[in-house]
């Protein structure tokens, strides 16, 4: 296990590199440093002079991967490859263009959008298997159906919906929770219940759906008609038999999400204005801020592989069968 989890996490390595020479070409090859400047300064107010020292200000004025004119190492560390790219490596991820750090701004934001992702996994995960085992006790039944139809219908509506219409309704009209806001502490509680509840409720169908294709194709099996031969009952062959065995390809989908869950949710955290690491994201990407971009997104690659491994692990604990080597 040990050697196995050093040797992905080798692997990791070059995936990690190749996703940030991506990121630095595209933020700084495609888009040059003078069009960063154009697009944050203006087009008409962009002269020479103010682009120039645009770019002094940020650190954009160094060579791109070589410093003909430094000696020794600072050849390849005083370039803007290596200050906007390699430190990020060493999670220093630089300041923001309104000169706040950004490794700070991320973890103040990490707990906002752990108390939505948090118990929207939870609650989500629980809700869609419980509804997806309901409708695999009653298959091919008119409440199997309906059930279908209903989860095809959730899939089909987008999340916007359910997010306007729960603020309306709930905060609006019925004025059980505050429409959006934070608090620190308990009082958040109020502010999260309704942005939790519309996860929840958006993710539904999608999710109750796939499981119940997994808990159908494992009903069908020698084991489980073995078991009812036995002469156990159809709950018992359910939750004893079909649900454990489904685990996993139900954990394929749901382990690797984990680490993501820092993330949080781009939506949600902004429509409910939740200070996040979602509208972090958002609120860069509106004000054009690329330091900030190109940290979420490498954090972003750092997770979804912490999320792969922790899958391959979470099979061993499933299935002794599976040996990791």
């Amino acid at each position: 296990m040990l050697a196995y989890l050093v040797r992905r996490a080798l692997y990791a390595i070059p995936i990690l590199i190749g996703v940030n020479l991506l990121t630095f070409v595209l933020f700084f090859v495609v888009n040059s440093p003078d069009d960063m400047a154009r697009m944050h300064i203006g087009v008409k107010r962009a002269t020479p002079e103010a682009i120039e020292r645009w770019k002094v200000e940020r650190g954009y004025d160094k060579p791109m991967f070589v410093n003909a004119a430094a000696e020794g190492s600072a050849r390849f560390t005083d370039t803007i490859f290596f200050d906007k790219s390699l430190r990020m490596f060493a999670l220093e991820f630089g300041r923001a263009d309104d000169g706040r750090d950004i490794g700070q701004e991320i973890r103040d934001r990490m707990g906002p959008s752990l108390a939505i992702a948090l118990p929207t996994f939870v609650l989500s995960l629980f809700v869609s298997i419980s509804f997806a085992l309901l409708l695999v006790f009653f298959r091919a039944t008119y409440l199997d159906f309906w059930g279908v139809v209903l989860c095809v219908a959730m899939m089909s509506i987008s999340s916007l919906f359910y997010i306007i219409g729960g603020q309306w309704l709930v905060s609006k009209m019925w004025a059980l929770v505050p429409i959006s806001g934070y608090a620190p502490g308990l009082d958040a509680t109020r502010f999260l219940v309704l942005p939790v509840l519309i996860s929840v409720v958006a993710g539904m169908g999608s999710s109750a759906r796939w499981y119940r294709t997994i808990f159908l194709e494992e009903i069908s099996k020698d084991y489980v008609r073995t078991a009812r031969a036995k002469g156990l009952s159809e709950l018992a062959v359910l939750f004893r038999h079909v649900l454990r065995n489904a685990l996993i390809p139900i954990l394929t989908g749901v382990v690797v999400v984990i680490p993501l869950l820092f993330m949080g949710s781009l939506l949600v955290e902004s429509f409910f204005a939740i200070p996040g690491l979602g509208s972090y994201t958002i609120d860069a990407i509106n004000a054009q801020d690329f330091a900030v971009v190109r940290a979420m997104v490498f954090i972003g690659s750092v997770l979804y592989i912490i999320g792969l491994i922790l899958t391959d692990i979470s099979y061993t604990l499933v299935d002794p069968r599976v040996r990791l080597e």
